[in-house]
């Protein structure tokens, strides 16, 4: 339950004016469908963590458990440093002939490639080798920040205070790097 909950949390810190965040917001003004724009966030999600975490699962295989741990907690450090710089959202994605659904799936699939989020389930899975719960963690953790945005848009933008959330994301990936290179987060599998 621990990697499930974990990366639920950390991932929706994390995703607050992340850029796929953003997206979120952008395809809502434009699109103006939340529940296929929501719909398709899910499947990008998991079509994506899916793949994250099927990676962390096999260098956790492949790698050596120590140096695992070393570069997973370095990574967590990373994580919260990179958390502290905020995001720009980079267009307005194009409205894909097959409609909002499959839109929002292709833009969100591809706005999360290479994220911080996507790479923090790379490093999740790898130190707690649990993928599933690592991966439906952190897609829970990406709908509770992404959809809010879908439904709220821009009211919610206006009213959430990024710069504190930032830091709270930032201290809490670096207090889980801290505690992965101590060897005190969770027991070791």
């Amino acid at each position: 339950m621990q990697p499930l909950l974990l990366s639920a949390g950390l991932v929706a810190l994390a995703e607050m004016g992340d850029k796929t965040q953003l997206l979120s917001l952008v395809l809502a003004a434009r699109l103006r469908k939340p529940w296929p724009i929501c719909a398709g966030v899910l499947v990008a999600t998991l079509l994506n963590h899916g793949l994250a975490g099927a990676v962390g699962y096999w260098l956790s295989e492949w790698i050596p458990r120590q140096a695992l741990l070393g570069i997973t907690g370095l990574s967590f450090i990373g994580f919260g440093l990179w958390a502290l710089q905020p995001d720009t959202s980079s267009g307005a994605p194009k409205l894909h002939q097959a409609g909002v659904f499959v839109t929002t799936v292709i833009a969100f699939f591809f706005a999360e490639m290479g994220d911080k989020t996507q790479l923090a389930t790379v490093a999740l899975a790898a130190r707690f080798q649990a993928p599933v719960q690592v991966i439906l963690g952190t897609t829970l953790g990406m709908l509770s920040a992404d959809v809010p945005a879908i439904w709220l848009g821009d009211r919610l933008a206006q009213h959430v205070p990024m710069k504190p959330i930032r830091i709270a994301a930032a201290v809490l990936f670096a207090a889980i790097g801290a505690l992965t290179l101590l060897g005190l987060l969770g027991n070791a599998p």
